[in-house]
């Protein structure tokens, strides 16, 4: 896969990309990210690249010009071009289904607003779609798509030591994902749960599944509406609800 990425702060990236897994995927080949400052691209002898809006108001909006000559300077002839992503608050939000989605892309172009953002025409006519990292507000784009690479780049083929372990992450089955442990087996008289230490992979495997409901139902109660439960799934978070509703009556009465 290719990523480029387009920013006014390129110098932002290096310290993230050229780390732990990102840094051993592009080593490896498997990834290829390229950072490219928007300002390169900008006329004039003092290169501005943003300016007031029309109609007034405060802050400071991105000029369509240095944005469309940049993406057009990175695109160059190449067809098919790449998809065009520009991380905004105003975006879909990313979700593990859209980070898998997007790591099945050859090729994707992230641009990274600042400021009060771009001008509407970049919006409108240059990108394909907008991506957000959640529902606040961040100076720049910068750390939306950090966040975005990471995330697709995880789903990539090669990427992660174990090729099974995206699949096991949290939201990849609908659900939390549950507990982890390792040595030492006692640590301050907190105990690992013996049944990890049993050496029965049925058992641990139901195990894992029953902590992952335990966690959805405590945390993210909302994505079990949506998660594909069997019956015995079912009789588990009974189990908990009750569980749980004793443990309220306790407290009431305490």
């Amino acid at each position: 896969m290719r990523i480029d990425v387009l920013t006014l702060f390129p110098a932002m990236f290096s310290a993230y990309l050229d780390e732990s897994i990102l840094q051993r995927a592009q080593v490896a080949g498997l990834i290829a990210i390229g950072i490219h400052n928007i300002r390169d691209h900008a006329a004039g002898r003092h290169r501005v690249t943003d300016e007031p809006p029309f109609g007034g108001g405060g802050g400071m909006v991105l000029k369509p010009e240095p944005i469309f000559a940049a993406v057009e300077a990175v695109i160059g002839g190449a067809s098919p071009g790449p998809r065009r992503i520009l991380l905004s608050p105003q975006g879909r939000p990313l979700t593990q289904a859209l980070a898998e989605e997007l790591a099945g892309a050859a090729w994707l172009l992230l641009l990274c607003g600042r400021y009060e953002g771009v001008d509407e025409r970049v919006r409108q006519h240059l990108v394909d779609d907008e991506i957000s990292i959640g529902d606040y507000v961040l100076t720049g784009g910068e750390l939306a798509a950090l966040v975005l690479i990471d995330a697709v780049a995880r789903h990539m083929p090669g990427v992660l030591g174990d090729e099974h372990a995206a699949a096991r992450d949290s939201f990849a089955m609908g659900l939390l994902e549950g507990p982890h442990y390792t040595r030492p087996v006692s640590f301050r008289g907190w105990d690992v749960p013996a049944v990890l230490r049993s050496g029965h992979a049925g058992r641990i495997a139901r195990w894992r599944r029953e902590e992952a409901l335990r966690r959805t139902w405590q945390r993210r109660p909302d994505l079990l509406l949506t998660a594909a439960l069997d019956e015995d799934d079912r009789r588990f978070l009974m189990t908990v609800a009750r569980e749980t509703m004793e443990q309220e009556d306790e407290r009431t009465q305490s």
